[in-house]
């Protein structure tokens, strides 16, 4: 079977031809479905690695994710999708900039020290250039990796920095920016690495990535 990526996808959109592009149909050689779940995913290919570092014009490139979307709605052979994730480098490369203005909605994580907090600020700013002329989607940004102890709670620097997060946050709002901070946060857990690198997951956590995603229904 002829299996393909987002590359395949986007080698003949950018080509000078653009009649061809999406040239072959959306089907389960392109979307790959996990076994046992009502989950589907389209895994990206280490030849972006090489494409990232090529110069695009953002025009070419804008609608690509777009197209790529109503491409799938309308495939006759695969599921119809309630939500749909991106998960974007830390980093503005041409392919982030047309996922970023397709989103209703960009996720921020961000840890608990020192640069992520004064960095939150300076991400915000950029996501704004990058984004125009689109119109700045929902931005919703919480605390991952929290120093958190079930007998005591918070740690008092992670608490620190969440409050910075906050403020920084709030500031944004007054500039026009609909970004939310959230309350939930995902604790920092050791067995939930262990068992991601064993090809597990840490049944007990399940509750904070419930409860993140439940915050983030409800600001979407």
């Amino acid at each position: 079977m002829n299996k393909r990526t987002l590359f395949h996808a986007i080698e003949p959109y950018t080509s000078p031809k653009r009649g061809t592009y999406f040239d072959f149909p959306i089907k389960y050689d392109f979307i790959y479905h996990v076994d046992g779940k009502n989950l589907d995913f389209i895994p990206s290919s280490e030849e972006f690695y090489w494409f990232e570092l090529e110069v695009f014009d953002r025009d070419q490139i804008k609608h690509f994710v777009r197209d790529l979307l109503g491409k799938i709605a309308n495939a006759p052979k695969v599921l119809k999708y309630r939500y749909v994730f991106f998960d974007c480098p830390p980093n503005f490369s041409v392919l982030s900039y047309s996922t970023l203005a397709t989103c209703k909605l960009i996720l921020v994580p961000v840890n608990p020290d020192f640069y992520a907090a004064r960095g939150l600020s300076l991400i915000l700013r950029h996501l704004k250039m990058r984004i125009e002329p689109f119109p700045l989607p929902t931005i919703a940004v919480f605390m991952n990796k929290a120093g958190y102890r079930t007998n005591i709670g918070l740690f008092g620097e992670t608490r620190r920095y969440m409050d910075r997060c906050k403020a920084v946050c709030e500031e944004s709002q007054k500039s026009g920016f609909n970004v939310h901070w959230l309350e939930t946060f995902i604790p920092e857990r050791v067995d939930v690495k262990r068992a991601i690198h064993f090809g597990g997951w840490a049944q007990q956590y399940t509750s904070d990535f419930v409860d993140l995603f439940k915050a983030i229904e409800k600001t979407i």
